[in-house]
């Protein structure tokens, strides 16, 4: 009787631990979920399903076409996602409390695009102020609003990328943000807004304001890269836990995107790439609009010619200069958030950014890929338009010129 016992538990545990290896094997093959917002700079994690790259690095990946960055940031934050092409701004925005609960952590693993966002303006200014004319935003602002009583500027997410581009071109054209509604909208619902007005400009990622000016309801007053050239864009944003406990399947997402990012700079290749993602699964927008200024043939609209960017558009490698992550620009960012009234107190800038980039991942992995690392990072910089000097060591110094 004993020696049964003893042989119907060892059977037993044998049997556990099959249905656990069983277990195991199953969560292993779910596939990585990873989400996008309909924008051209989506195209790394498009082509590197496309073009069968997770599959080479051998990680099964499924691709969810989100509503808004809210709805990107909600699935992160609960697992739902595991990453995204997300703002670069946005788990700094999210972590202070400017666009989410305080404290919440998401994770950058990569950059993947610089470039490539515009302002687009209604045709209520067409013929009022040009291509770059800063110096006449803010008088034929001011007729409208004092004719209408409200101008309205929409973004994409409060502190994300799009904010800061709309909020720093106010600036720089010297217009009062306080006497201007700012709105968040969808990037791929800011078109069908502006048309029934319901906004005076926006400012969101291409191919939103390509389409704008194809459909006669808006033109392009400036191009991102005019306000900074080779800005970080979008990322490679992870869920928390999704970094730490499968750090494997994340260095394969990793190499298959880096590879997408280079096979995008290739512009060969760049056809292609805007017939894919224009398709409705994708962007669903005319792939003649995307290719045209993923090429860098930026068709003003409102007569004002075409504007040819020769190595300043939408970039998303450069010999791996684009996909390294800053802890500079992190801290650039939540500087700008105390700069425009966000945040009342300073963050903890350099230790926030060592939370939320994985900069030793991304080191080890475009070691693995020999992708040389910039050492750029954390040396002061300026903008192209506004020659302000940012010393990411020492924000405070910045933000005393800039909001004089």
């Amino acid at each position: 009787m004993k020696k049964y016992i003893i042989k119907y538990k060892k059977t037993l545990f044998i049997s556990l631990l099959a249905l656990s290896t069983i277990y195991t094997n199953v969560k292993a093959q779910e596939p990585v979920k990873l989400g996008f917002i309909p924008l051209t700079d989506c195209s790394p994690l498009v082509m590197a399903k496309e073009l069968g790259l997770f599959k080479k690095y051998g990680v099964n990946v499924e691709l969810s076409k989100e509503a808004s960055w809210a709805n990107v940031r909600d699935k992160i934050l609960t697992g739902e996602l595991d990453g995204a092409h997300c703002l670069y701004s946005m788990p700094f925005s999210v972590y202070t409390g400017v666009g989410g609960k305080a404290g919440s952590e998401m994770k950058i693993a990569m950059m993947l695009n610089v470039n490539g966002q515009a302002i687009t303006l209604s045709n209520d200014f067409c013929g009022k102020v040009g291509f770059k004319q800063m110096n006449k935003v803010t008088p034929i602002v001011a007729a409208k609003l004092k004719a209408e009583r409200e101008v309205t500027f929409a973004m994409t997410f409060p502190g994300g990328t799009h904010d800061l581009w709309l909020r720093n071109w106010m600036s720089i054209a010297g217009l009062n943000q306080r006497a201007m509604k700012i709105i968040t909208i969808p990037p791929p619902q800011m078109v069908a807004n502006m048309k029934v007005g319901n906004m005076d400009g926006y400012c969101v990622g291409e191919p939103w304001g390509g389409v704008a000016v194809k459909q006669g309801i808006g033109f392009t007053q400036v191009a991102s890269q005019d306000i900074w050239k080779d800005h970080p864009e979008k990322a490679l944003v992870v869920n928390k836990d999704f970094s730490s406990k499968h750090k494997a399947d994340l260095v394969k997402v990793m190499k298959a995107v880096m590879e997408a990012c280079k096979w995008l700079d290739v512009p060969a290749n760049r056809k292609k790439a805007a017939t894919i993602i224009g398709k409705a699964p994708y962007v669903n927008a005319p792939a003649d609009v995307i290719e045209s200024r993923l090429m860098g043939d930026y068709n003003l609209g409102c007569n004002q010619g075409v504007e040819v960017y020769d190595n300043d558009y939408m970039l998303f490698h450069k010999g791996g200069i684009v996909n390294y992550p800053r802890k500079s620009h992190a801290i650039w960012a939540m500087a700008q958030f105390v700069r425009f009234g966000y945040l009342k107190e300073a963050p903890e800038y350099k230790a926030i950014a060592d939370k939320l980039i994985l900069q030793d991942l991304y080191e080890e992995v475009a070691a693995s890929m020999k992708i040389k690392i910039p050492t750029d990072d954390m040396k002061p910089f300026s903008l192209t338009m506004d020659k302000t000097v940012f010393d990411p060591s020492n924000p405070e110094a910045y933000l005393k010129v800039v909001r004089k």
